[in-house]
């Protein structure tokens, strides 16, 4: 499948068209630099169209709490605002959440924009709520507001609204979700989003945000300034290297999950923990010295960790 199937111009909207279609393009085209497969072409039709959509979205919330939208402010007139809201988060979040109550039927018509557009008709297919999208916002409200966590629980509690929620869409999308699979699911999507913490740290610190508990670094002596370094010191890779065994031990807590499914949906899973895996290897092998860039893992090394998870993920049923 090409990034982007099933995206198309809204017929109220023709002039502008090839515009709204191209940054759909572009925004799902970041899936192909992501640490583990989105939509892999050997998932059925449906469960990739679906995957698609859902990432769409999710990398739309992303790219506006983030500031990392296309310039021009293109996204923000697609909401209904004046370009210059592209520079305002809380007001592109807000226009964001009235287009997806548009998607479940709320008042003002069809989805401005094309990303949710192309999410309505998969709401509708898999009777999905509109929770785990409402998350994803929230999370992303929450990054404007809150750039330090204090304690591992606090972080916890951010991970809940915004990695937790598309593995719960995962399951939805495929129709295997029970409460014991949400479970193992919540563990290895944050689990995920501590490794891209992990990674991203002097990235997240050009926006002002750390995600290291604030508790973690004093117990490890590493101060604010240390993180501005070009190359990490001892304190700083033995705190990287704490938050990559929490990683590490939550993808384990989650591999079950893996077990859990059969045929395809298996091996997408183990694409997903494996992805994880593989990512904490490129930053072992840095020697957790993350501040040059986030170390990135091979598609070897990939697909070995993926192999390594459906040899050893336990089979249920």
């Amino acid at each position: 499948m090409t990034a982007g199937h099933g995206i198309r111009p809204r017929r109220d909207a023709a002039p502008t068209a090839p515009d709204a279609r191209a940054h759909a393009y572009a925004t799902l085209g970041k899936a192909r630099s992501e640490n583990f497969p989105v939509a892999p072409s050997f998932l059925p039709r449906a469960w990739r169209d679906g995957l698609m959509a859902v990432y769409g979205y999710a990398r739309l919330v992303d790219d506006i709490g983030d500031g990392d939208l296309a310039p021009g402010g293109h996204d923000a007139v697609l909401l209904g605002l004046d370009p210059a809201a592209a520079d305002d988060p809380l007001a592109m979040l807000d226009a964001l959440e009235a287009d997806l109550h548009r998607v479940f039927g709320g008042s003002g018509g069809a989805p401005r924009h094309p990303l949710l557009e192309a999410l309505r008709p998969v709401v509708s297919a898999h009777d999905l709520t509109p929770e785990p999208f409402l998350g994803l916002i929230e999370a992303n409200r929450r990054d404007q507001r809150v750039t330090r966590y204090e304690t591992y629980g606090d972080l916890l509690a951010y991970c809940e609204l915004s990695a937790n929620p598309v593995g719960r869409l995962v399951l939805s999308l495929t129709g295997t979700s029970t409460p014991e699979r949400i479970r193992r699911s919540d563990a290895v999507c944050t689990a995920l989003q501590i490794v891209e913490h992990v990674q991203d740290v002097t990235e997240d610190l050009g926006r002002d945000r750390i995600y290291l508990p604030a508790q973690d670094m004093r117990r490890f002596h590493v101060a604010e300034t240390d993180l501005k370094a070009h190359r990490a010191g001892a304190s700083v890779r033995s705190l990287v290297a704490f938050e990559a065994e929490r990683a590490r031990d939550l993808l384990n807590e989650g591999t079950p999950l893996v077990g859990s499914v059969h045929g395809r949906l298996r091996l997408l899973l183990a694409g997903f923990v494996g992805g994880g895996r593989a990512a904490l290897r490129a930053v072992t092998a840095a020697g957790f010295d993350v501040l040059p860039g986030p170390p990135k893992p091979t598609r070897s090394g990939l697909l070995r960790e993926v192999a390594a998870v459906l040899r050893t993920a336990p089979r249920k049923g």
